[in-house]
């Protein structure tokens, strides 16, 4: 945290009247972004999202009220990047949840005001944020985010290495809806998921997903886009995506919400993950000298009939 040289990133990297550079909660280093479209909150810790909200709409990112913000710890809530793996890590269990990216101080790489209007800024991941023996692998990550009416997200990964190398990732999204019982997410109907709640069991997915209780789901090759159709809040929240073979659908529900730190028992009633990924069966295999990009872009319209 004190190694972020506020001043510094204002005079390179500030964009006068759009986006500048400031201490958030916890003392956090923070890009406030606010342009003809839409503003936005993100976090160098992490390069985590914190909100996204277009002008004349309401909040899309759901940020929890007893988030935490301490140098090191995940933020709930937003968009935390899970990379270079998807929850445990395949071999050695007490390696970092989610992988070290999400809990890791980013560097800014570059930003800019586009010719729409739309604010577009760069983070980079330091080579020395995953420790060598964690993840010895030469592959410099880099988040890209174009904030407009619309919100772009790139996470590119290059293998500059000899060897192939393996990822997993995940933009674990927390959507802001306005009641979880009534919202349903449609595109992923004849998907095959795994049910983490079902000890891994494979089912198939039949119809529109909605839910009325915990749920915790890996659907597998589900690289089309979908949808969370939001009745409370007459709207519909479009995701679409490249490079990305996976999708999580996730709510803890209220017991295991109050359980949480970092939520409390209502909290599950006004969000849901719908998360951008490749995990399980679809980790990404990165040929020497080559580039993954993982994509997503999110959209909002009104109604949902």
């Amino acid at each position: 945290m004190n190694t972020v040289d506020l001043p510094a990133l204002n005079n390179k990297f500030g964009i006068d009247g759009h986006l500048s550079f400031r201490r958030g909660p916890g003392g956090l280093a923070i890009a406030e972004i606010s342009n003809l479209h839409a503003s936005a909150t993100l976090f160098l810790h992490g390069a985590h999202l914190a909100s996204w909200t277009p002008r004349k709409q309401q909040p899309v990112i759901w940020l929890s009220p007893l988030a935490q913000f301490n140098a090191g710890k995940p933020i709930r809530g937003g968009v935390p990047i899970c990379w270079p793996w998807f929850a445990s890590h395949p071999t050695e269990p007490g390696y970092p949840f989610h992988g070290p990216a999400r809990t890791s101080l980013w560097e800014v790489a570059n930003t800019a005001q586009l010719d729409d209007g739309t604010t577009f800024i760069a983070l980079r991941l330091p080579p020395r944020a995953a420790s060598q023996t964690v993840w010895p692998h030469p592959t410099p990550v880099e988040v890209r985010f174009t904030l407009g009416n619309t919100l772009e997200i790139e996470l590119a990964t290059r293998n500059e290495g000899l060897q192939p190398v393996v990822i997993g990732q995940a933009l674990h999204t927390y959507f802001r809806v306005g009641d979880i019982r009534q919202i349903s997410i449609q595109g992923l109907d004849g998907c095959t998921y795994i049910d983490k709640l079902e000890d891994g069991q494979r089912k198939k997915q039949q119809g529109p997903i909605t839910i009325a209780a915990e749920i915790d789901r890996i659907y597998l090759d589900s690289g089309t886009d979908c949808q969370i159709d939001d009745p409370s809040l007459n709207r519909r929240i479009r995701i679409s995506k490249k490079g990305s073979h996976s999708t999580i659908v996730w709510n803890p529900w209220s017991a295991k919400a109050s359980a949480m730190a970092d939520m409390d028992e209502g909290c599950h009633a006004n969000m849901v993950c719908v998360e951008t990924a490749n995990a399980a069966d679809d980790v990404v295999a990165i040929a020497p000298r080559e580039e993954y990009k993982l994509w997503v872009r999110y959209s909002v319209e009104a109604g949902c009939d």
